[in-house]
């Protein structure tokens, strides 16, 4: 009997592969919706209240904490106080030397010696720099020589003045003689009050040969060197010295700011003032304010003022730049909270108050005069509220909050009381969700507190993530 051949192969419909796989991709994309959490199906609404149970509604939100029925938000709050307040008025200045005096030589000479050295404080008087004092000495004997022979003179004529007086007593001599004798008297008297000043001069001249320091002050640098010839109506003189205790600062304030200003100088009032650095950071000096200028610059519309600062340890160098601030006048029993309570809102300012329950509200405010990190409240706020300070971000109206020190650890870092026992347990047993809370609510940590949670881990069996 024949074999039968093979039945033909039979091949399946080229369009059925790709179908199936559409099919079972849009397969599984239902059974994720129904069975992923947050889905819609039982096993998505039963995890879904499982994470509402354990981190609140909104969880794995970072404004979700401290909603009705989760963990408390963990906050810094500051209380509203009630005290006097300096309202200072901030200006840029100009460091200026009381007296800068340019030391120059009023004999002409050759510069002999220099007996300073540069930068050195010296007091007035101190000795500085010599010059070449022989020829003045010179000049000094020589008038003295003249004053001594002209002294003699008179003193002869005077001798013979008094014979002729007694002869003609005796009617001895001619009346017209003894006039005549007593006209050069008169005149070798004045010879010798000339020759007494050239003296005089003469010694002064001698004098100017040591230069002395004017003032009190430090010396700049050296201008002359000694060996060349020096003359008073030399332009740079030999050194500057300027006097840096105490010393000056120039600054402007608006004109607005200067009936307030002029009212405390009238009264004897001297308004203090502080000098600080570029930065703003460190305190140079303190001192008080000296006087006004006596007109307004119209082109910018302010006046210029000057103060006075002790500048024993040198702080204060002169042409520096420094900021200065100024007490213009003080406010009495006002009510203070510091500025990083401030919030801006479309209505105004606002602060978040803390209640005696840890529930927070919004209360509109009305600011007054601030000082560095301090602003006073005109209306708004009272003395003793409690207003938040850090963690702004993650609270609302209406929601419990936690209030912590600074640089404390914040609690609810992980759900179901995470800090207690087998932490790396409770993690492995978290959900996307409540990992994804956590590490943001670790994140939103300081450095500090970060470092505080670390330690507060070791030895549960892990580290916060």
């Amino acid at each position: 009997m024949a074999e039968l051949p093979p039945p033909p192969e039979r091949r399946r419909p080229r369009w059925r592969v790709p179908v199936i796989g559409v099919v079972a991709v849009v397969l599984v994309a239902v059974l994720a919706y129904a069975f992923w959490p947050g889905g819609g199906g039982d096993a998505g609404k039963s995890q879904d209240k499982a994470g509402k149970g354990q981190f609140g509604k909104g969880a794995g939100k970072a404004g979700g904490a401290g909603a009705r029925g989760g963990p408390a938000s963990p906050v810094s709050v500051a209380a509203a106080k009630t005290g006097d307040l300096d309202v200072i008025q901030a200006a840029l200045g100009t460091v200026t030397a009381l007296r800068t005096v340019t030391v120059k030589t009023r004999a002409d000479g050759m510069l002999e010696s220099v007996q300073f050295a540069e930068g050195q404080i010296v007091k007035a008087g101190d000795t500085l720099a010599k010059i070449d004092p022989l020829p003045y000495q010179v000049a000094l004997e020589q008038a003295e020589g003249q004053l001594a022979r002209d002294a003699a003179t008179l003193n002869n004529a005077r001798l013979d003045l008094d014979r002729y007086q007694k002869l003609l007593a005796q009617d001895s001599i001619a009346t017209q003689q003894v006039d005549a004798q007593a006209s050069l008297v008169k005149q070798l008297e004045g010879t010798v009050k000339i020759d007494q000043a050239m003296v005089d001069t003469a010694k002064l001249n001698l004098s100017y040969t040591t230069i002395t320091a004017p003032v009190s002050g430090r010396v700049g640098l050296r201008l002359v060197d000694p060996g060349n010839q020096i003359r008073g109506t030399d332009s740079n003189g030999i050194a500057v010295i300027t006097q840096l205790d105490p010393i000056t600062v120039i600054f402007t304030i608006p004109q607005d700011t200067l009936p307030r200003i002029m009212q405390r100088l009238n009264s004897g009032d001297k308004p203090p003032v502080e000098a600080w650095d570029r930065e703003q950071k460190v305190l140079l000096a303190k001192g008080f304010l000296v006087t006004t200028d006596n007109q307004i610059d119209v082109t910018t519309g302010t006046v210029k003022l000057r103060a006075q600062f002790p500048n024993v340890q040198g702080n204060l160098f002169p042409n520096q730049f420094v900021n200065v601030k100024m007490v213009v006048y003080t406010l009495h029993d006002v009510v203070t909270i510091p500025m990083a309570a401030v919030q801006r809102a479309t209505n105004g300012t606002i602060v978040y108050v803390v209640g005696d329950d840890g529930t927070v509200s919004t209360r509109p405010v009305k600011l007054g005069p601030a000082e560095g990190e301090v602003t006073s409240v005109e209306s708004g706020l009272q003395a003793g509220e409690r207003v938040v300070t850090d963690g702004l971000d993650r609270i609302r109206e209406g929601m419990k909050v936690e209030v912590v020190q600074p640089g404390q650890p914040r609690a609810a870092l992980a759900p179901d009381g995470a800090g207690k026992g087998d932490y790396k347990k409770r993690l492995e047993s978290m959900t996307p969700e409540e990992r994804e809370a956590a590490r943001k609510r670790y994140q939103s940590l300081t450095p500090e507190q970060r470092e505080a949670y670390k330690k507060s881990r070791q030895g549960q069996g892990g580290a916060a993530q």
